[in-house]
């Protein structure tokens, strides 16, 4: 007699092969995104992820994301982002490296090479493709912050958050 079949087999995990991303997504000049997890292609409910190539010198404009979390996570290239009201702050991050960028929070992307890509998987709290694009003043010398919590001392003052 033939075993039923499992209600996991289907709706269980689900593996995107590299060669099945979906390269239908909004796009950006200068940038290449691919969607891998979504509701349509995995059945996710909260979650979108997937990967995001960005040309060398290319950049985004100042934008924002809504009520959306975002993680981005560098898996080769350099990456520097720029955030604040007038995009102030800024940080780099390399291979291995993860950032975070809160909701609402306006930024911008920009691969720091002028000869290398940039590639990323990027994933966030919602299925809504979210990106406000915003015309602000953007100050021409941002402050380079470094991350300061109760574990990570300033590298300038040793003070913790």
């Amino acid at each position: 007699m033939k075993q039923p079949e499992s209600q996991w087999k289907y709706h269980g995990v689900r593996v995107v092969k590299s060669d099945e991303l979906d390269t239908n997504t909004p796009q950006t000049p200068g940038m290449n995104r691919a969607a891998a997890i979504t509701q349509a292609r995995a059945g996710a409910e909260k979650l979108w992820a997937g990967t995001v190539l960005i040309h060398p010198k290319a950049k985004t404009g100042a934008h924002h994301h809504g009520p959306v979390e975002s993680v981005i996570y560098v898996v080769s290239g350099r990456a520097r982002m720029r955030w604040g009201e007038k995009l102030e702050f800024l940080a780099e991050a390399g291979p291995g490296d993860f950032i975070y960028v809160p909701p609402y929070v306006p930024h911008q992307e920009i691969n720091a090479s002028d000869t290398e890509p940039l590639s990323c998987v990027l994933c966030r709290s919602g299925q809504d493709p979210v990106v406000v694009n915003l015309d602000i003043p953007v100050v021409e010398e941002p402050e380079e912050v470094h991350w300061v919590d109760n574990i990570h001392p300033d590298p300038n003052t040793g003070r913790r958050g």
